[in-house]
């Protein structure tokens, strides 16, 4: 199992320095986040110091063509060497119409297109296809050649989606080249929904597990003494009152039976009441969504829950200091309990 440590949470000012310590700490790749900042900068200016594999994970889809987002794809894959991948998610109505501006209308069929035109077009630049995608949302049918930057040396960068539910994750299965769990999730409902929807997206498709990536995100509450641990832990409830306010996400709540949750931390919400959301996270729900302890103990959890089916884990220290040494640590100690290295 290869692990992926985000970067430049700030941003991309830090983005070329911390490129280069992250990789000297072990890890196999680094991923940028949709944040208050654009999710491709910070990885075209860690290309320059790494060479470690690059991801967006992940970056909205509907406000962005699918020709930005092929031309961006293309160009990180230059710049990587062929280690890019570009991952996409749909985030939810209010933000796509309110923040972004854009058009949510049915988001699944909405991702479909936007996957498809992605890499028809990236196939139209590899000499495999027509410039000819005509969708309900999107149609691109003109390019002229200086428009067109020819086959990539290193080949069409991987597409990738960002999905939760059950027909989200479904069709992932069927169009895209891999999934990016979503890191509110729990053991059971990865097994419950998840791997159900991926099987039954392959049998549709007619494509081989084999030529689909699984990559986990897991949320991690991790420290090295009992004190570094509380304080990770107390930082990770916060995000998980955060995400349990949502009501995308209450189908996880729901499998594990705390579904009532979900409408108390949306009022909290509402109230702008972040410590009370906090406090509703309790210490199962903690273990159960995020994983907790020293970095042996997080890696020995990760791979009992998800090994037997992720290709890669993305790990999550939110809303806590964490020292570079423990983050080495937990990602040696997560490629030996998965057999990477002894």
């Amino acid at each position: 199992m290869k692990v992926d440590i985000s970067l430049a949470m700030s941003g991309p000012l830090d983005a070329v320095p911390r490129a280069a310590e992250l990789q000297a700490l072990g890890a196999d790749g680094l991923f940028s986040f949709e944040n208050a900042h654009d999710a491709f900068f910070p990885l075209v200016l860690a290309s320059t110091s790494c060479q470690i594999d690059l991801m967006t994970n992940a970056a909205m889809a509907f406000p962005r063509s699918p020709l930005h987002l092929a031309y961006s794809a293309n160009d990180l894959q230059l710049l990587t060497g062929g280690k890019f991948r570009l991952g996409l998610a749909s985030q939810i109505r209010p933000h796509i119409q309110k923040r972004y501006g854009s058009v949510w209308e049915k988001p699944v069929a909405q991702m479909r297109e936007w996957v498809s035109a992605t890499k028809a077009i990236l196939a139209h630049f590899a000499g495999e296809g027509p410039f000819d995608f005509k969708g309900q949302w999107t149609t691109h049918t003109l390019m002229t050649p200086n428009f067109n930057p020819g086959p990539n040396p290193f080949g069409k960068a991987p597409v990738l989606v960002g999905a939760l539910g059950p027909k989200m994750c479904e069709m992932s299965a069927e169009v895209a080249d891999g999934i990016l769990v979503m890191p509110f999730n729990s053991e059971r409902h990865f097994a419950e929904r998840t791997m159900p929807a991926l099987e039954r997206g392959f049998a549709k498709s007619g494509r081989d597990r084999n030529d689909f990536e699984i990559i986990l995100e897991v949320i991690c509450a991790v420290g090295q003494t009992d004190e570094e641990i509380a304080a990770a832990a107390n930082g990770v409830k916060t995000l998980l009152g955060f995400y349990g306010s949502t009501p995308s996400y209450k189908p996880v709540l729901d499998v594990e039976g705390w579904g009532e949750l979900q409408p108390e931390l949306n009022a909290l919400s509402k109230q702008g009441d972040w410590a009370g959301m906090a406090k509703k996270i309790d210490e199962d729900v903690l273990r159960t969504i995020a994983v907790v302890g020293t970095p042996k103990e997080v890696a020995a959890e990760i791979v009992r829950r998800f090994g037997h089916e992720a290709n890669r884990v993305c790990l999550y220290f939110p809303g806590y200091p964490i020292t570079d040494e423990c983050i080495a640590e937990t990602i040696r100690e997560v490629k030996v309990a998965s057999g990477e290295v002894r």
